[in-house]
Parts: C-alpha cells; structure tokens; sequence
C-alpha cells in the first residue's frame, strides 16, 4: 500500500482478504486509520493541504506553497482534494441543518446584541454553452452569491492602532434562494449565540431580498440601512437636481447627509418628498431616490443607533464579500456552481469552527 504524507510517500506490506469473522473483504491497516479504498493521502497530509487551498488565491498558490514546505503536489491535485472534501463539508452543513443548532460556546455571557449584516455580489461562472463551438446557448453567466456575517456586539473591537476587528464573527455564504441563505446564516448564528441575545439588529443596503428575508426570519430584530449606500442615493440624487456641477452637488449633499447623520432625517426626508420631478431624465432619477428613501424611512435613525453603541453601517460583511471575491473573481476563472460550492463550503469549515468536523468521522 503507498500513502502519501508530509513527509513524502511511504509504502506498506499490509494484509487484505476477507474477514473470518463477518465475510467481508477489505483491508484492516485501511480499515484502521479509516482510509478509503484508494486514499492515497493522509489525513494529516490532507488536512494541511486542505487549509493551505482555503487560505490562499489559487489551487496553483496552494501547491507552490505545499512545496515550499517539502511536500511537492500538483495544482490538479490540490483541486481534487478541494472538491472531495467540500463536498463532505457541505453534507455536513446540511446535516446540521436537520437539527436544533447547539451554542458553541454557551459558557459565555448573553450578549447585548446578536449583529446581522446581509449582501450580494456576482460572480462569472460557466454557462450551458461553455466549451461549445457552436452555440446559441450562453457561454458565461454572472450571478449573485449571498453572504452574510454574524457577530456578537461585544466582540467588535478595537486595536492599539485603533483599526476596528472582530474577534469571533461567523460568515456564511450561499449561491440561490434566500430562505436557503436565511436558513443556514440563522443556523450558524445561533451557534455563535443568537438565541441569548438580548436584542437583534440587521443592518444591509437597499436590495429588497435583505429585508425580506430579515423580515421573515428575523422579525423583532431591529434594521438599519447601511449609512455608506443612504449617502450614496444622497450624491445621485443631488447629482441629478444639480447637474455636472461638483461643487454643486456637493454643496447640496453634504448639509443634508450630515443632517441624515445627526438624527435629522425627518426634514431630509420630508426635503426629499417635496422635490418635483421633470419630464426628463433627471426626474426619473428624482421620482427613483424619492422612492428609495420613503422605503429606508424607518430605518435610518442613525443617531439614535449610533448612540447605542451600534452599527450603522455595513463593512463586517463587505470586508467578508471583498475577501471572497479576492479568491472567486480571480483573473481568468470561470466557476462551475459545484466548484464554487465546494470551495465555498471548505472555507466556511475553516471560518465557522467546522474543521476538525471533516476528520472526526469517516
């Protein structure tokens, strides 16, 4: 038997046959160590190799490193490990879905708050026309991979150099359905203490899905749209009433987006509802914001949040969108959604506290 380590190969004289005890055959040394029938790794080497892919940008960076340190592997091969083990990991996640979520650590204190951020970003991935010659199917598509971060309020915290950090938040990702999202981002959060939380807050920018869903699963958590995206709508609102003109618009955004900031959103709002909008582009784009901010009304008491000592705005899960897109929009990669997943699902093991799930059992 030849098994691959660390270390280099190793090659076994090992028994095989059939067992006298109930018939089957096998190999007890494989049996044992709880080796597959053609494993050819072990589990050690695996793991190390594993939690190499999931840190780095490419499965090419993956096996340079992994030569690095002695042990010479292919990019093809780094790949294969990836999707054998993502796939374990994802049926885990299921898995755990089917049961009550346990507190990971419910020796803690309650939190004060259980902090929830939601967005999206778009990927390229392979069509159904993909390695076609002739086709009039698509050869790529882009599409939207959820993400969502949760974390206690009491772990955000600061450094000596005061950049902001979280100690022990949870990130879960997801390409379909946001009840699907919604139900594993809700799982893992639980794990992390959601279900002790004296309060909930979610905090997301404007797609209707975060809401929607915050609203089904979430409905006491209290919202508040990402202050970041309100001052955006704010600079294309005020680029359409003042033209070209920079000086102009910003002469007219900043007042009100520090009013919007200080708890004066009522007359922002009111100011907002007010503006006639033209027949031309420009009220379109007016009639657009005026519906965009009446919408977020309700969630844009940023002074009152912020005096809390809450959030308002939305950077835990851009940071975490951003970092995924370091590895998943890499130049030249077109995903496959199975590729993708099981990538996905790795990388969770590793963020969530899952890892040592993937060698606890055969």
């Amino acid at each position: 038997m030849a098994l691959r380590t660390q270390y280099g190969s190793v090659s076994l004289d090992v028994v095989h046959g059939q067992d006298p005890k109930d018939k089957h055959w096998g190999c007890p040394i494989r049996e044992q160590w709880r080796l597959s029938d053609h494993q050819q790794l072990s589990f050690a080497f695996q793991d190390k190799l594993a939690f190499t892919a999931t840190a780095t940008g490419s499965y090419a960076d993956a096996a340079a490193l992994a030569e690095k340190w002695g042990a010479p592997v292919s990019p093809s091969l780094v790949h294969a490990l990836v999707q054998s083990l993502g796939e374990k990991a994802e049926e885990a996640t299921q898995q755990r879905l089917k049961a009550p979520p346990k507190e990971t650590h419910p020796q803690r204190p309650a939190s004060q708050l259980g902090v929830l951020m939601m967005d999206g970003w778009i990927v390229r991935q392979r069509g159904p026309g993909w390695g076609k010659k002739k086709t009039k199917e698509t050869r790529t598509e882009w599409r939207e991979w959820k993400t969502g971060v949760y974390f206690p309020l009491e772990q955000a915290v600061r450094t000596k150099g005061d950049r902001g950090m979280l100690t022990g938040k949870r990130v879960m990702g997801w390409q379909g359905e946001p009840v699907e999202f919604g139900a594993r981002l809700h799982a893992e959060a639980m794990r992390a203490g959601l279900g002790r939380a004296r309060k909930q807050l979610v905090v997301g920018d404007g797609a209707a899905w975060i809401w929607n869903l915050a609203k089904a699963r979430w409905p006491e958590a209290e919202q508040v749209l990402d202050f970041y995206h309100a001052s955006q709508h704010l600079w294309e609102l005020g680029k359409a009433l003042q033209g070209e003109n920079e000086a102009k618009i910003r002469a007219w955004v900043e007042p009100r987006r520090s009013q919007l900031r200080r708890g004066g959103q009522k007359n922002v709002l009111e100011e907002i509802a007010a503006l006639k909008c033209r027949d031309d582009a420009s009220g379109t784009v007016v009639k657009r914001e005026q519906e965009y901010f009446a919408g977020h009304e309700h969630r844009m008491g940023y002074r009152t949040t912020h005096r809390k000592g809450w959030p308002i705005g939305s950077g835990a899960v851009e940071s975490a969108c951003r970092q995924r897109q370091c590895r998943f929009k890499r130049p030249g990669q077109f995903w496959t959604a199975t590729g993708m997943r099981n990538l996905g699902a790795l990388t969770e093991a590793r963020h969530n506290l899952h890892w040592e799930e993937l060698w606890s059992a055969p």
